[in-house]
């Protein structure tokens, strides 16, 4: 338990600093302000999230979802019913309602500015708009084009409100990551998962810490921001840590329960955000794919151990 308890703690130290540095790197180095990506950087980019992403594919199915339903089942025996796929769906499901009442609100948002907005003037002289007899009608002078009535995501996506948006939903996301880390009842279950969580991380807050400043946030917000996203892991961790040393038959429940909960978040951002930003990318697609199988394929040789 002390080896356990150790792992936990220095995952905890290290997320919380790899945070700080992977979200800190944007702004203080000249070669990440570039805003476009090409060369070097554009390969090194690539690589790292396509491996991110097969760590992730495998921590997620080689673990995580086993593990929980292993719980589950055990804990809750006496149901005769599949909890473990109720319970994770509703993981599932918590973070969709979550990230659908936020982009509600955002759109509200975007539609009460567009709403606001001072229609174009139309000339009155019907001289300014019309030709007279015997002119050609190239003549004739377009009116502006009226604004659309439906919301394009591009349009907001680098705007200060919507960095908001994606850092509380980050935000949300970072929490029950760590809580599946402090949850954990074995060495080799917690190392895997770490594992997974450090390097999906890094490349997370590095991305936001991107989309801050492409939304000309200021560094001190941006500072405020980053700060307080390297604290929501380490948030999780201290509370899975707090539930598994309280050992009780209630209390076992209750980490079977939110176990099988933060296994539906990892299965909503593995398989709904990580994974088709990759193999949408109409860049270096096998390239991707290879890293990506690299990535899983560690995470299935640590599951030997698991």
């Amino acid at each position: 338990m002390d080896q356990l308890l150790d792992v936990k703690v220095g995952c905890l130290v290290a997320l919380l600093f790899l945070t700080l540095i992977c979200g800190f790197a944007p702004p203080f180095l000249n070669w990440f302000m570039k805003s476009r990506i090409s060369g070097t950087y554009e390969l090194v980019i690539c690589l790292i999230s396509s491996f991110a992403a097969g760590i992730f594919l495998g921590a997620c199915l080689l673990h995580v979802v086993a593990d929980a339903l292993t719980d589950i089942a055990t804990e809750l025996s006496y149901i005769d019913y599949p909890m473990g796929e109720l319970i994770l769906s509703l993981g599932f499901f918590l973070v969709v309602f979550i990230e659908r009442v936020v982009l509600q609100i955002s759109m509200s948002f975007q539609r009460s500015n567009q709403d606001d907005l001072p229609l174009p003037s139309i000339p009155t002289s019907p001289d300014a708009n019309f030709p007279e007899k015997g002119e050609p009608p190239s003549e004739i002078a377009i009116l502006p084009e009226e604004p659309h009535n439906h919301i394009h995501p591009n349009m907001y996506s680098l705007s200060s409100f919507r960095s908001l948006i994606l850092f509380c939903s980050l935000s949300v996301h970072s929490v029950f990551e760590g809580l599946a880390i402090g949850l954990q009842s074995k060495y080799a279950s917690a190392l895997q998962i770490a594992i997974a969580v450090l390097i999906h991380k890094g490349i997370i807050v590095f991305s936001l810490s991107l989309k801050l400043i492409q939304s000309r946030t200021t560094k001190v917000w941006l500072s405020i921001y980053i700060v307080i996203f390297s604290l929501m892991s380490p948030i999780g961790i201290t509370i899975g840590i707090v539930v598994t040393l309280k050992k009780s038959a209630i209390v076992t429940v209750v980490q079977a329960v939110l176990e099988g909960i933060s296994s539906g978040t990892f299965v909503y951002v593995t398989f709904l955000e990580i994974l088709p930003s990759e193999l949408n990318s109409g860049t270096r697609p096998i390239l991707r794919l290879f890293f990506i199988v690299i990535g899983f394929t560690i995470m299935a040789v640590i599951a030997i151990w698991a």
